[in-house]
């Protein structure tokens, strides 16, 4: 068996070593006739003694030390101290034994009012275009600059208010005046697109908002025109709503209903004044609204989206031939169904993705003194992403006019998209149209930035 010797023990075993060691060392030059024999030998031999004897005091000093701390002494161990101080202080807490006061941490009472300002920020589209009938005339325009103020209130509530100058030029209008969509910069306005305030986080999934914002009819309709997939809504909704789509102000609830088992299924309903003339004329009554949106997911990779639209509302238009309309009221009625399939595998997500959106409408004019007039309209959009930043998409799209539903129009427009980075986007589309009355192709080159947090923002 092999015995297993301490730290100490090994010390004191080469200690007596070395002191045999010396001691041979020693009585070997004091050996008769060596110091007369070989004198040189006889003083080295002496120097060597003396260093050992040295060494020997080192090991025995680095013993006395090694003993000291394996009995405990603090003085000799710094850890050992450490260790004591450590225990001592736990006994202190334990005992309830009182502690220094801390040092007081100074607190200002002085107010940050910057941390009351809301988030500021700054959307911009501007774009290049030449159309077929005038290829050199009024090919550039800074179409819309928008300011957005977005401030959470308090844990309940948040609000929203966007301002924007919109200068006309560009849009492609289905049956309104040719010429109207090459005059690029005549004129222009700033308005409130949006500002409403909505409450959030109540009991139930319920969701209030109150004031004036773009209604949920369809998925395109609340998006704003920087962040959709085109360089506007698509025909139906500006032959059915106009050219700034469906926003008008009052009231709207919202409810993610607690259906889990397969979807999920969202509900709005939405009470407005009537205030777009396109739909509406100058009625100044109630429309209401009701939306339906359910969301599956199909795989881990696709998910696939569908809503149900329905407005109802009061129609009265300004004026026949030039004489005020008087008479039995009408009303409008507008349907939709809309869909979302999106496909994104996980491991490539950053690099592939498809996305194909589509929608009908059916706009229904209620005279009360003559035939109903029926419009209906759709369209499809498909985008594929195949790299990181760019993007191949495509749309067609189709519609009646409300007042004359024998006229029809419809428009296709390949598109190719390059994401800079997330603030800026670059899109080239070449667009055909063919109206009733009017046919021609355009080139849009269009850009557009976003600075602040509230970036190319959809719903």
């Amino acid at each position: 068996m092999h015995a297993t010797l301490s730290l100490p023990d090994c010390t004191r075993r080469s200690l007596a070593f070395l002191r045999a060691l010396t001691l041979a060392a020693a009585c070997l030059a004091l050996l008769p006739g060596a110091s007369h024999a070989q004198n040189p030998t006889t003083d080295s031999l002496r120097a060597e003694i003396r260093q050992l004897l040295r060494q020997v005091d080192s090991l025995r000093a680095a013993l006395a030390r090694l003993e000291r701390s394996v009995r405990g002494d603090s003085a000799a161990d710094p850890l050992a101290a450490i260790r004591a101080a450590a225990a001592a202080a736990a006994a202190a807490a334990d005992t309830g034994a009182a502690q220094p006061p801390a040092t007081p941490e100074f607190v200002s009472r002085q107010r940050n009012l910057s941390a009351l300002n809301p988030e500021v920020s700054v959307n911009g589209d501007v774009f290049t275009f030449s159309r077929s009938e005038a290829a050199r005339e009024h090919n550039f325009l800074a179409r819309e600059i928008e300011i957005s103020f977005i401030s959470n209130l308090d844990p309940y509530s948040r609000a929203k208010v966007f301002v924007a100058h919109h200068s006309p030029g560009g849009e492609i209008l289905p049956f309104g005046d040719a010429e109207a969509g090459t005059e690029a910069g005549q004129g222009g306005e700033v308005e409130i697109e949006e500002g409403y305030v909505e409450w959030v986080n109540l009991a139930g999934g319920v969701g209030v908002a109150a004031g004036k914002f773009r209604q949920r009819f369809g998925k395109l309709n609340r998006w704003h025109a920087h962040a959709l997939p085109a360089q506007q809504l698509p025909l139906p909704h500006l032959a059915f709503f106009g050219e700034e789509g469906l926003g008008q102000t009052g009231v709207s609830l919202h409810w993610l209903t607690p259906l889990r088992g397969f979807g999920t299924y969202e509900v709005w309903g939405e009470l407005t004044r009537s205030g777009n003339e396109t739909l509406f004329g100058e009625s100044g009554g109630l429309s209401a609204l009701a939306h339906l949106n359910a969301f599956w997911d199909v795989s881990p990779s696709t998910y696939f989206e569908i809503g149900l639209s329905g407005l109802t509302g009061g129609y009265r238009p300004a004026e026949i031939d030039g004489a005020p309309v008087e008479g039995a009221p009408s009303g409008s009625r507008v349907v939709g169904a809309d869909f979302t399939l999106d496909w994104r595998p996980p491991a490539e997500g950053r690099f592939r993705q498809a996305t194909l959106h589509g929608g009908v409408m059916l706009n229904r004019r209620v005279s009360g003194e003559g035939p109903d007039l029926d419009a209906f309209g759709g369209w499809v959009i498909g985008e594929y992403k195949f790299t990181t930043r760019w993007i191949l998409g495509g749309r067609y799209e189709y519609t009646e006019n409300p007042d004359d539903p024998e006229e029809h129009a419809w428009l296709a427009a390949p598109s190719l998209t390059w994401w800079q980075s997330e603030f800026v986007r670059l899109r080239a589309a070449f667009e055909v149209f063919r109206g009733h009355d009017d046919r021609f192709g355009q080139f849009v080159l269009q850009a557009t930035f976003a600075m602040g947090p509230h970036r190319h923002e959809n719903y």
